[in-house]
């Protein structure tokens, strides 16, 4: 259904068309990347720094393609430290509610555990993201903590033992108290 492909330099016009076609839409449930990014230059240098990142083995960053080979969405491991990272993910306008990013999440926490010797990945999303909140649970994530994200609520995943299949989701997730601080 989809592939996922490390973050190379080759992406760098497929995925700037990306973000500026989904500007909006991602707008709407992440804190917006500023209009910097979205310049030619901009987007350059903050290629240039996640390549550097992945090159360091500080991240991976990967594209999503679809089946015609089209870029759809990211998915990245951030902050490896310790066999842990943080997950992070996106799926264009085009692509949601299709099991883009359940199949994405899907693939790279098999890729975390084999590839990259990771043993448990965090996630963070808003409140008013209730897709990105299944897609987490559906994924064996359970919710461990409410945070601030932005200035905006939201709620902290974790998934531990990666190398083991997805539990299947609680039915009501217990609500957790207190607020936290985005790391990310």
């Amino acid at each position: 259904m989809v592939t996922l492909e490390p973050l190379r330099a080759e992406h760098a016009d497929a995925l700037l068309a990306f973000e500026r076609e989904n500007r909006a839409y991602f707008a709407r449930t992440v804190p917006d990347r500023g209009d910097a990014f979205f310049t030619a230059a901009g987007f350059a240098a903050r290629l240039r720094a996640l390549l550097d990142e992945q090159h360091a083995r500080v991240c991976r960053f990967h594209v999503v393609l679809g089946e015609d080979g089209k870029l759809i969405g990211r998915v990245n491991l951030m902050d490896l430290v310790d066999g842990s990272a943080e997950l992070g993910y996106r799926v264009g306008e085009q692509a949601a509610g299709r099991g883009v990013a359940t199949a994405a999440v899907a693939q790279v926490c098999r890729l975390a555990a084999a590839d990259y010797a990771l043993t448990s990945l965090t996630a963070v999303t808003t409140l008013d993201n209730p897709a990105s909140m299944k897609v987490l649970a559906r994924s064996g994530f359970i919710r461990v903590e409410n945070i601030t994200v932005e200035e905006r609520p939201g709620v902290r995943y974790e998934r531990r033992h990666l190398d083991a299949a997805p539990t299947a989701p609680r039915a009501r997730p217990r609500p957790v108290s207190g607020f936290g601080h985005s790391c990310g």
